[in-house]
């Protein structure tokens, strides 16, 4: 299945910096990553992206020169957006990578999914529904969209993601033990991990 990643990087991080600065971008901001090495934010979020996902996009906005750089090292094309939100990042993204058999959607702020989790959410997508990682209970991230999902997609905007999606197509829960598909690091405190 030709699935397209497509990291979405372009979210201010407005309660992060009102803790951490307001010159403090989270995506930049280090943390241990789950093999234990020190990389700022971003980079731990890419480096966990499987090799399968060849076709790669970032959605991040133009100022971040820093976080484009990390984006084209791990193989992303990269879509500068001034964006009103994760809905208006979405829509962008699907429509300039073109067609494919499914989209990947991952948060460029959950460093902490192990890469064993994202490959069964594409192993659960079909080209008629949607794949999400549930743990204890609750829908994590990345979630898969199959084809059919293509033109909701598209339609997207604002600062509302893709839920209103779930109701109109099948969702395959795919189970997992991996807290890291909860975990964003919207506050300073996320970037240390405790896995229980």
């Amino acid at each position: 299945m030709n699935v397209t990643a497509i990291v979405l990087a372009a979210g201010r991080g407005s309660r992060f910096r009102a803790e951490a600065g307001a010159d403090q971008d989270k995506l930049l901001a280090e943390c241990v990553g789950l093999d234990g090495v020190t990389r700022p934010v971003i980079e731990q979020v890419l480096r966990n992206l499987p090799a399968r996902a060849v076709e790669r996009w970032l959605v991040t906005s133009p100022d971040r020169m820093d976080v484009i750089r990390l984006a084209q090292a791990y193989g992303c094309e990269v879509l500068l957006l001034d964006s009103a939100g994760m809905g208006d990042s979405l829509a962008a993204a699907v429509t300039a990578s073109g067609p494919a058999d499914g989209w990947l959607v991952v948060l460029g702020d959950m460093p902490f999914i192990q890469s064993s989790s994202i490959e069964r959410v594409i192993d659960g997508l079909e080209g008629d529904g949607i794949s999400v990682p549930v743990q204890d209970g609750q829908y994590g991230h990345p979630v898969g969209f199959g084809r059919a999902c293509g033109a909701g997609l598209m339609t997207l905007s604002g600062d509302r993601g893709a839920k209103s999606l779930f109701a109109k197509v099948r969702v395959h829960a795919v189970v997992v033990e991996d807290p890291g598909v909860l975990w964003d690091v919207d506050l300073p405190q996320f970037l240390s991990f405790k896995q229980d």
